[in-house]
C-alpha cells in the first residue's frame, strides 16, 4: 500500500485513539475522587469530567476526519465503539463509584455503579449490529449517558447537604442503565434542514442546555438530559406515531 494512502486511512483512527486516551486518563482522575490536582482548586472528579468531555471532541472529529478523508473502514467503526465504551461507559461509571464510596463509605451501593459501563457495552454493540439508527437512535446514545453522570456527579460532589440519601444515585443508576438498552426511539441532534418543522424538538434542547448550563452551571447538564427524554416523550415519538397513522 501507498505509504501515504496508509497514513491518511490511518488519521481518524489516531483521533480515535486519542479518544480512548481520554477516556482512559478520566478513569485515572476518578479514582482520585475530590482529592486537589494542584491545579489551582481544581479537584480530580472535575479533571475527570474534562477529559470525558475531550473525548467526546475526539470523537466528533474522528466520524466528521473519515468522511472528509474517505476513510471510513471497518476497524475504524469498532475501534470508535471500543473507546466510546471506555470514554462514555467506564469512565462515568467509575466516577459514580468513588463519589459514592468517598459520601458513603458504607453503602453497597458504589458497586451498582458498574452497571452503567456494562449496559453501555450492550448499548453499543446494539447500535453496531442496527442499521435503523442512522437519523435517530434506539435507546438512550451511550455520549448522553456520560453527559448525564458529569451533571449528576458535579452537584453530588458540591452540594452534598442537599441531597437526601445514596438511594438516589441507586436510582439514577437504574433508569440511566436501563434508558441505555431500552426500545425508546431517540432523536439526534443531525439537522436535515435548519426550518422549524421537524426540528421544534432539537431547537428547544439547545435552548434548554443553555439556560440550564447558564443557571445551574455544571450540573445543569444532568438537568439537559431530562429534558431530553420528556422532548422524546412530548414531540418525537408523538410524531413518530401520527406519521404511522397516516
Amino acid at each position: 500500500m501507498n505509504p501515504l494512502k496508509s497514513i491518511k486511512n490511518n488519521i481518524p483512527n489516531a483521533i480515535t485513539c486519542m479518544n480512548l486516551l481520554a477516556g482512559s486518563l478520566a478513569c485515572v482522575c476518578a479514582s482520585h475522587g475530590s482529592q486537589p490536582t494542584g491545579y489551582g482548586s481544581m479537584a480530580y472528579y472535575q479533571l475527570a469530567f474534562i477529559m470525558i468531555a475531550a473525548a467526546a471532541v475526539f470523537d466528533f472529529f474522528d466520524g466528521f476526519v473519515a468522511r472528509l478523508l474517505n476513510a471510513v473502514s471497518p476497524i475504524g467503526k469498532e475501534l470508535d465503539s471500543l473507546s466510546d465504551c471506555v470514554s462514555f461507559g467506564l469512565a462515568p461509571a467509575l466516577i459514580v463509584f468513588f463519589m459514592t464510596r468517598e459520601l458513603y463509605p458504607e453503602s453497597w451501593i458504589a458497586f451498582c455503579a458498574l452497571l452503567i459501563a456494562i449496559f453501555g457495552a450492550v448499548r453499543l454493540a446494539r447500535f453496531n449490529t442496527d442499521d435503523t439508527q442512522a437519523t435517530s437512535f434506539v435507546g438512550l446514545p451511550i455520549p448522553a449517558n456520560a453527559i448525564f453522570w458529569i451533571g449528576f456527579c458535579n452537584h453530588f460532589y458540591t452540594q452534598p447537604s442537599t441531597t437526601a440519601n445514596e438511594y438516589i444515585i441507586l436510582a439514577a443508576i437504574i433508569v440511566l442503565s436501563y434508558a441505555m438498552v431500552s426500545r425508546l426511539r431517540m432523536f439526534s441532534l443531525k439537522f436535515k434542514h435548519y426550518g422549524l418543522r421537524g426540528n421544534i424538538h432539537r431547537y428547544l434542547l439547545i435552548l434548554c442546555t443553555i439556560s440550564s448550563i447558564a443557571i445551574f452551571g455544571v450540573s445543569g447538564l444532568a438537568i439537559t438530559i431530562i429534558i431530553y427524554f420528556a422532548l422524546v416523550l412530548l414531540f418525537f415519538n408523538y410524531e413518530k406515531r401520527a406519521t404511522s397513522l397516516h
